[in-house]
């Protein structure tokens, strides 16, 4: 009898082999729709609901502009997936730039280097006017994209940016942040995250009034990198639609970041988005249960060989020759969308690619320029024209007009809240 993990093996390189030839013919297929795309793409403003560009200016050239042009990123050691001609040849009409700064600094520092990040995108507007514009409201966006412009949005990564204060976070609001990241990638005072150990069940009661108070400025509430709790209190708390910036389905990969079911069934109650991201481990699940098999050798690897390192080195480079790591592809995150509309409709689904925040991409994604080949596939698996003019741009123009009519109403009826989380302790 075969061993679990042999099997487990056999799978995986059989698995990538079938990949491998599925994805050369669907490439063939989608040419012929790629025109097709491009048509629709211009005639909606293509959302992407989450690029890091800001953070890599931060750590390669320390957000000089004068080292590192934005018309040209492909040609450094470590090429860039984002710069300004491609952006265009991916008919990019409207980027969230993600302001992220780490969540294992300290909260006050954080604030600093998240105004740092927020100043990049309003330096990054002004240096390149021809191709963008700051977006704070849907009408901006439209607005812009018929200028032939980008529409330039800021979303935050992260409640550690705030460090406990909804002080702050108005005036996150006021610079032009029009989404939050409820967590990153830590558990903070007052919202469970994903991947970290919960202390919450979810959102605190000082949790709770960060929703009401994001509600209230107009800000959108993103629950990637929450658990399904925070998720789930999130839902019932806000009075406002709610977005995840780059999460995927959970149940085609079984990844912590990505979405159940029963969350999904939630969103239509609130006229919510997912953001299908191009994240790979989030996108196949033959990856994800690599990379888990990985680590369960490298944690026996470094037991058996404990203080020789170079002998750690060698069996695990034995292992990773011998088990090929798989890749992800256009298909599969076509998958994600497929699994989306099955459970609740194409109206709540947009696009979040994650570029410039992630090492590798799915094949045939591998830079801003590709978006059209991920709609051509989608044309070529039966949607219409009408669901991709609501999966590129519509869907989050209408979440945007949601999120701004409740602000509207709720400015008039609700003073800024006072609360600090001292009040809870």
């Amino acid at each position: 009898m075969l061993k679990d993990s042999t099997k487990l093996i056999i799978f995986i390189i059989m698995s990538s082999l079938l990949m491998g030839c599925a994805s050369l013919s669907a490439q063939t297929d989608r040419d012929d729709y790629r025109q097709q795309a491009i048509e629709i793409l211009e005639s909606v403003p293509l959302f992407d609901g989450h690029n890091d560009v800001p953070w890599q200016y931060r750590n390669r050239v320390g957000y000089k502009f004068s080292e590192l042009d934005f018309y040209d990123t492909t040609h450094l050691d470590r090429p860039m997936h984002t710069d300004i001609p491609r952006l265009r040849e991916g008919r990019v009409g409207a980027q969230w730039w993600s302001v992220y700064v780490s969540a294992n600094i300290s909260e006050p520092e954080a604030v600093k280097q998240t105004l740092e990040q927020v100043d990049f995108v309003h330096r990054m507007v002004e240096k390149y006017p021809d191709h963008f514009e700051l977006a704070l409201t849907a009408d901006d966006v439209e607005r812009i994209f018929a200028e032939g412009k980008i529409a330039s949005l800021i979303g935050m990564e992260g409640g550690h940016s705030i460090n406990n204060s909804l002080a702050v976070l108005r005036m996150f609001h006021e610079l032009g942040a029009r989404y939050m990241t409820i967590t990153h990638g830590r558990t903070l005072d007052w919202a469970d995250a994903a991947g970290d150990d919960p202390q919450h069940d979810g959102l605190n009661e000082f949790g709770e009034e960060v929703i009401r108070e994001m509600n209230r400025l107009g800000m959108a509430v993103d629950l990637s990198h929450v658990t399904p709790a925070t998720m789930k209190d999130a839902i019932r708390v806000t009075e406002a639609p709610v977005m995840f910036s780059h999460s995927n389905a959970r149940a085609v990969s079984n990844h912590p970041r990505n979405v159940p079911d029963d969350v999904l069934q939630l969103l239509p109650e609130v006229d919510g988005l997912v953001m299908v991201t191009f994240v790979e481990s989030f996108t196949s699940e033959e990856l994800r249960r690599w990379y888990a098999e990985r680590n369960g050798v490298r944690a026996k690897v470094e037991s058996l060989y404990a203080g020789q390192p170079d002998m750690i080195r060698e069996k695990m480079q034995e292992w990773m020759d011998e088990n090929e790591m798989p890749k992800s592809t256009l298909e599969q995150v076509a998958d994600h969308i497929d699994h989306i509309r099955d459970q609740i409709g194409v109206d709540y689904i947009g696009i979040g690619g994650d570029y410039d925040g992630i090492s590798s991409l799915p094949l045939g994604l591998e830079d801003v320029s590709t978006y059209p080949d991920l709609f051509a596939e989608l044309l070529r698996r039966g949607y219409s024209e009408e669901d991709l003019r609501k999966i590129a741009g519509e869907n989050m123009l209408r979440v945007m007009r949601g999120i701004e009519a409740t602000a509207e109403r709720l400015q008039n009826e609700r003073e800024p809240s006072e609360v600090l989380i001292t009040d809870f302790e």
